[in-house]
């Protein structure tokens, strides 16, 4: 494993349940700010193998950016389950936490 996609996975695991993280946090805390889109390959290819929290994980809008409707529900309701709450407009508000 690459040191970044190794730091990336550590970070991930220390989501706390109830917390959100956006991808470019993620990257930011890895020590590569522009990796985003890294941070979401990492999420789809590894998730499973390494019991990552990726329900905790949006866009910077705070937004589910998963790509299909049966994803962003489970996400959804996985979030709403650790009684994150979403705005009227269905993004999570990030100023939470900030």
């Amino acid at each position: 494993m690459q040191p970044f996609t190794a730091e990336v996975v550590r970070i991930l695991k220390e989501i706390p349940e109830g917390y959100v993280v956006t991808y470019g946090q993620v990257a930011r805390m890895a020590g590569s700010p522009r990796a985003a889109r890294q941070v979401v390959r990492i999420l789809h290819t590894m998730s499973e193998k390494h019991g990552l929290p990726w329900h905790r994980v949006v866009n910077a809008r705070g937004e589910i950016a998963v790509p299909n409707e049966e994803s962003k529900e489970l996400q959804r309701m996985l979030l709403q389950g650790e009684d994150v709450a979403f705005l009227s407009d269905g993004r999570v508000d990030l100023s939470v936490f900030e």
